[in-house]
C-alpha cells in the first residue's frame, strides 16, 4: 500500500510543482486565468505559492507522514476551491475535469497517508 502512495505522491507533487511554478512565475497563460477568474495576479501567485508548498509537503510528508497529510488535505481543498470557481464560471467541463480530477486523487493521497503512516 506505501508503494500506491509513493507513487500517488510523487505524481501529485509533479503536477502541482509545474501548475504552481506556473502562476508564481506569471506565465502568460496563467496571468490571463487569474484574470479571467476575477483573481489579482498576486493572489493567483499565493495559489501557485501554495501549490509548490503542497508538492515539497507530499514529497517530505512520505518520511513524515503528518505533513504528507496536511499537505494532501491543502491541497484537495485547493482543488475543491478550483472546481467551485471553474463552476461559478459556467466553463465547460473539460475545465472543471482537471481540478475536479486532482481533488479527488489528493482526497486518495490523504486516505493512503493516513493509512499508511
Amino acid at each position: 500500500m506505501f508503494i500506491a502512495t509513493l507513487v500517488l505522491s510523487a505524481l501529485l507533487a509533479l503536477v502541482f510543482l509545474g501548475a504552481g511554478m506556473s502562476k508564481v512565475t506569471k506565465n502568460k497563460m496563467m496571468v490571463e486565468a487569474a484574470t479571467t477568474h476575477g483573481f489579482t495576479v498576486g493572489q493567483y501567485q499565493l495559489i501557485g505559492a501554495a501549490e509548490v508548498a503542497g508538492a515539497a509537503g507530499l514529497v517530505i510528508g512520505l518520511w513524515w507522514a503528518p505533513l504528507g497529510v496536511a499537505a494532501a488535505v491543502g491541497l484537495t481543498l485547493l482543488m475543491v476551491g478550483a472546481v467551485i470557481t471553474h463552476v461559478r464560471f459556467k466553463e465547460k467541463f473539460a475545465l472543471v475535469a482537471p481540478s475536479l480530477v486532482l481533488a479527488v486523487l489528493s482526497a486518495v493521497a490523504v486516505v493512503l497517508r493516513v493509512v499508511t503512516a
